[in-house]
């Protein structure tokens, strides 16, 4: 079954009620789809196969989109979508890898994803895992949190060349960075580029480029 943006869009519009991150779901959503749709190997068959991609959500206060997605590629049934953060669903306003197929954490609190991703690219590596490419979504605000600093630095100097970081830019942060996102990257030896986060075009080909080391890709998200 192909899934048109206009059907992802139903979908994610079908989880109402009180949710404080809608925007910075919204943000979200062209990301996820191109990785999703064109970049992640992984799908509904393949969740436990240990050589799966690994898709890692950091900016997990706000899943709408996460889950839009998912259920978009079969991973949930788009009826559970529309109970979301009620009683007894699995659908929290943080997502649970216990509660939902696909979900590789549970995050919510920021500033962990970016550690968990080297991590998880180290143990890849440490198992003989060469297959697996592991992908992060962080947003901008969250790049403030002390712990991204030692994991921006550590993945660089461990040349870890399977993962990439994507950090939602929706001028959100507190404190930004000299020269922008990507030059904090790019400082530490990651190479960084900078792409509109709605051009799934330009999307594909960032998140997919190779290169010697990790890889970090800015997605600029303005409205308005």
């Amino acid at each position: 079954m192909t899934t048109t943006a206009l059907d992802l869009a139903g979908l994610f519009r079908r989880m109402t009620g009180d949710e404080k991150h809608e925007w910075a779901a919204a943000s979200t959503l062209d990301v996820l789809w191109v990785l999703y749709d064109r970049v992640l190997d992984i799908s509904p068959a393949t969740v436990d196969d240990p050589d799966r991609d690994r898709f890692l959500l950091s900016k997990g206060h706000g899943p709408m989109a996460y889950y839009a997605v998912l259920a978009a590629k079969g991973f949930l049934d788009p009826a559970t979508l529309d109970d979301w953060t009620t009683f007894a669903s699995p659908l929290g306003q943080h997502p649970d890898r216990t509660l939902v197929s696909g979900v590789e954490i549970g995050s919510g609190s920021l500033g962990h994803g970016l550690a968990l991703a080297v991590g998880t690219a180290l143990g890849l590596r440490a198992q003989n895992r060469h297959k697996p490419r592991v992908y992060v979504l962080v947003g901008d605000g969250e790049l403030d949190e002390g712990s991204n600093h030692e994991a921006i630095a550590l993945a660089s100097r461990l040349h870890l060349d399977r993962m990439t970081a994507i950090a939602i830019d929706n001028g959100s942060a507190s404190h930004g960075w000299p020269g922008g996102i990507a030059s904090r990257f790019a400082v530490e030896g990651w190479h960084a580029t900078t792409v509109d986060g709605r051009d799934h075009d330009a999307l594909h080909a960032a998140l997919t480029a190779r290169h010697d080391g990790p890889k970090a890709v800015v997605a600029t998200i303005r409205e308005g």
